[in-house]
């Protein structure tokens, strides 16, 4: 198999509504905070991880194709584009051939949340929660969530390898990833992304480039 081209695709994620990807408690000085979010120790702010945003896209792309599972799906091809471990010994393993970034907090959106200065810690919202006993109709377990609030925009990128044996299975290949990498955006922008989803958390928007396709002779013959 070899390396025909790298595909960039780099954008951005607009919170629609407050998000909250959960970070330990333990992790970082949360000032009492019940569901802190996590973020980057260098400079404190919010970030989305990757594994996060994977995650999600191949989950939904699982339900929309009627799969439990496809971690052990090698032939699919969304074990072609997340990977897949081989389900015996006579079947090949397939390692992921999407990269997805860190999205950090976007330079410009950081600096107009603290300007606007209605967050209550720094760049996120503290919005309280209650478990509802339906019963007694009495609200209980009062819990206050960490969210970074709606507007802010995030920069994203994601990197598909493709890799073949000839240029035909190259190119069907780069249709296929591309097809499906697409298709799983859609499903998270109509989704929800983080925790508490059913509650209003997490709606995004997704801005993306075009593509840009470096080969892998670009990558040999480049000069540094």
């Amino acid at each position: 198999m070899k390396l025909y081209k790298k595909i960039s695709i780099a954008g951005k994620i607009e919170l629609l509504t407050g998000i909250h990807i959960g970070d330990s408690k333990d992790s970082i000085d949360i000032g009492g905070v019940d569901s802190p979010v996590v973020r980057r120790k260098d400079d404190n702010r919010p970030y989305i991880p990757g594994s996060s945003l994977k995650g999600k896209m191949r989950s939904l792309l699982d339900i929309a194709y009627g799969k439990t599972d496809t971690t052990k799906s090698p032939e699919h091809p969304i074990g072609k584009l997340f990977g897949a471990l081989a389900p015996d010994k006579n079947i090949s393993g397939n390692p992921s051939r999407l990269i997805v970034r860190d999205a950090n907090l976007n330079k410009e959106s950081a600096n107009e949340i603290q300007a606007k200065g209605f967050t209550d810690m720094p760049y996120t919202e503290i919005k309280f929660e209650n478990t509802i006993d339906r019963i007694q109709g009495k609200a209980s377990n009062p819990r206050q969530f960490e969210r970074v609030p709606a507007g802010a925009i995030f920069d994203v990128g994601f990197v598909i390898n493709v890799v073949a044996e000839t240029d035909t299975e190259a190119a069907e290949a780069e249709k296929e990833l591309l097809d499906l990498f697409y298709a799983g955006i859609r499903l998270l922008e109509d989704d929800y992304l983080g925790g508490s989803g059913s509650r209003g958390y997490g709606q995004v928007k997704f801005t993306l480039n075009d593509p840009v396709h470096k080969t892998a002779e670009q990558y040999l013959h480049a000069t540094v």
